[in-house]
């Protein structure tokens, strides 16, 4: 006690990490002036006159509707072009199976690594609403180019009419494959941005806004699939009705009235400013820690912490971060050295402790988003080989109706859209009164549910295709409904995978990385479809090839379930690697203080216990 207010003092003048007793004096602070306005958002955000935000005027369920609905219609537009692109290169391409396939993984897979792009321009220089509303005209662009190379006779090869087909030529194929890169880039911006602009609706200090937050997660979830829904149901069946040109062109004036809703709601959005690019503040840690191990300086108990003397860091609209002691190699970067320096403003040199957290933060997060990224290999089949095997089943329904083989993830997407009501409306509420959890389990216990389920989604599909092919025949094939099992198991393995993954990305970013995470969570999607993509041509190649391979232009001449077994194996295995990884995370606490030992009690992992931390915690009361 004698000692603090030297301490104060010393931090003062040497800009020392303030003490914790400082913190509670600005906390006292912060409560009297939030008792005299208790109606503005302290989370930085401003309305779209640049003032405040009022939370009585902005955000919350009267702006998220706007976000839910626009993601509802550009999901609509993506589902319906993905669906129909492998069948489109197919038969108006002239391309072989294997190849469409692995063209069409090869293009999700850049539109969800995009978001990397998405993210930086939006934390960098222009905020997440201007970039989701100038990717969002990108996007349009490349589906009216695609409208084009569906509808117009030069633009594609002529319809094949006797063996060998005629394949597309160079131009041909340049102008199809440039409007899918425009909407795989208006992807890129859009998607790590909507997720956190919709978050950004909710104050986290409000403890009721939270609450409203985790279940914005699940609604917004639940309009991706109804997206998905109408755009593998509608869209497919307007396409197969009235050709490629309809079923590519609906998406147009989807993604247009997409924009204009989102522009509709400008009046009751927070918006957040960027803040800088988080790549460069990464940068400059890593080179001044360097630095300053090469020049013998160590972090110990008297060292001095580099940090700003103001309420707020100096990352713009970032709040200050108390500092913690894993990778405390990275602390070198915020040793001060030079006391008489004060004000220094190479952060190329020396690095406030806030900016060397934000760095720690964004470590923390990779080993779960490496260890989840096989799920995405397993999810890539739903809009390939999953069709495919759907497309020489019977699809009956009745006697004058026939399911479009595009149109058969409607299992997987209606699943999404029961499960997810239900799971919020009843097991939410059964679980949080059992064990005292604000949302039934936690993201990290979701995330491994879900990785659970999709061994037994990709088992399901193995065995139902092995009874497929040993028991096809041309007169009478089996029942696409056989399929069904596989749909309903990866499209519950998606609800628990991805929505734990929105809320723990979003729980453990900083104020100046939330796009850049939600960018790191969708891009292991992307990775996943490269992989699934190389995988594809590794057994290919290895096997014999497409014409003698386990994966051929026939499915009834391929052994298609030894490549489901294959990626039955690799659910198992990452399984494994992701309770390893979940039990030695170190989760973020309730006011973003990450804890210095594993949220994981190793002694007591048979154990459901009670914690204050609502965040990044893993328990194995699921297992």
């Amino acid at each position: 006690m004698e000692s603090s207010k030297p301490a104060a003092q010393t931090y003062e003048k040497s800009f020392i990490q303030p003490s914790m007793d400082e913190f509670g004096e600005d906390h006292k602070q912060n409560k009297v002036e939030g008792s005299l306005s208790t109606t503005l958002v302290s989370n930085g955000c401003v309305d779209f006159l640049g003032r405040t935000a009022d939370k009585q005027t902005t955000g919350g369920w009267k702006a998220s509707p706007f976000i839910i609905v626009n993601e509802v219609a550009e999901r609509l537009a993506f589902f319906a072009i993905a669906v129909n692109m492998v069948g489109y290169l197919v038969a108006e391409m002239q391309q072989s199976l294997p190849a469409a396939a692995t063209h069409v993984t090869d293009w999700i897979g850049a539109a969800y690594v995009l978001t990397i792009l998405g993210a930086f321009l939006a934390d960098a220089y222009l905020g997440r609403f201007k970039t989701i509303i100038i990717f969002s005209c990108v996007y349009a662009v490349g589906t009216v180019l695609l409208t084009f190379s569906a509808s117009i006779d030069s633009l594609r090869p002529p319809p094949c009419t006797q063996k060998p087909c005629m394949k597309a030529t160079d131009g041909q194929t340049a102008f199809l494959y440039g409007a899918l890169a425009l909407i795989a880039l208006g992807t890129g911006g859009i998607k790590p941005c909507v997720s956190s602009f919709g978050a950004d609706q909710f104050d986290e200090t409000d403890d009721k806004e939270v609450q409203k937050k985790y279940a914005f997660f699940n609604w917004f979830f639940l309009a991706i699939n109804m997206g998905a829904l109408l755009g593998i149901t509608l869209l497919v069946y307007v396409k197969e009705k009235k050709g490629s040109g309809w079923g590519f062109g609906v998406p147009v004036v989807a993604m247009v009235s997409s924009i204009f809703i989102l522009v509709a709601g400008i009046p009751s959005y927070r918006y957040k400013k960027p803040m800088g690019s988080p790549f460069t503040r990464f940068l400059q840690v890593t080179v001044a820690s360097l630095r300053n191990h090469f020049r013998g300086v160590e972090v110990g108990c008297e060292a001095h912490l580099y940090e700003v003397n103001t309420k707020e860091s100096d990352i713009l609209g970032a709040r200050k971060l108390p500092r913690t002691v894993q990778y405390g190699f990275l602390d070198k970067a915020a040793v001060v050295t030079d006391p008489e320096a004060n004000g220094v403003s190479n952060r190329w040199r020396l690095c406030t402790v806030t900016q060397v957290e934000e760095f720690k933060s964004f470590i923390r997060v990779l080993p779960i988003w490496a260890s989840t990224i096989a799920f995405s290999i397993s999810f890539a089949q739903l809009s390939t080989f999953f069709i495919t095997q759907a497309s020489i089943t019977d699809r009956s329904l009745g006697s004058s109706f026939v399911i479009p083989a595009g149109s058969i993830p409607v299992f997987s997407a209606v699943n999404a859209i029961i499960l997810i009501p239900i799971y919020e409306k009843l097991i939410v509420p059964i679980l949080r009164k059992r064990n005292g959890h604000p949302r039934g389990i936690t993201s990290l216990q979701r995330m491994g549910v879900g990785l659970f389920i999709s061994i037994f989604a990709m088992a399901s599909a193995a065995l139902v295709e092995k009874k497929r092919r040993d028991h096809s025949q041309p007169q009478k094939p089996i029942s696409v409904f056989w399929l069904l099992p596989q749909f309903f198991l990866m499209g519950s393995a998606e609800v628990f995978t991805y929505v734990g993954q929105l809320e723990f990305f979003y729980d453990e970013a900083t104020d100046g990385t939330r796009s850049i995470s939600s960018a790191i969570f969708l891009s292991e999607i992307g990775i996943g479809s490269w992989l699934s993509t190389a995988l594809v041509k590794i057994l290919t190649s290895a096997t014999g090839g497409e014409e003698e391979g386990w994966l051929r232009n026939s499915l009834n001449n391929s052994r298609l379930d030894y490549f489901y077994w294959i990626l039955t194996a690799i659910n198992v295995v990452n399984l494994l690697a992701y309770l390893l990884v979940a039990r030695r995370n170190k989760g973020r606490g309730p006011r973003g203080i990450v804890r210095d030992e594993p949220a994981v009690d190793h002694d007591q992992l048979g154990e459901v216990k009670r914690s204050e931390d609502d965040k990044g915690e893993f328990r194995s009361v699921m297992f």
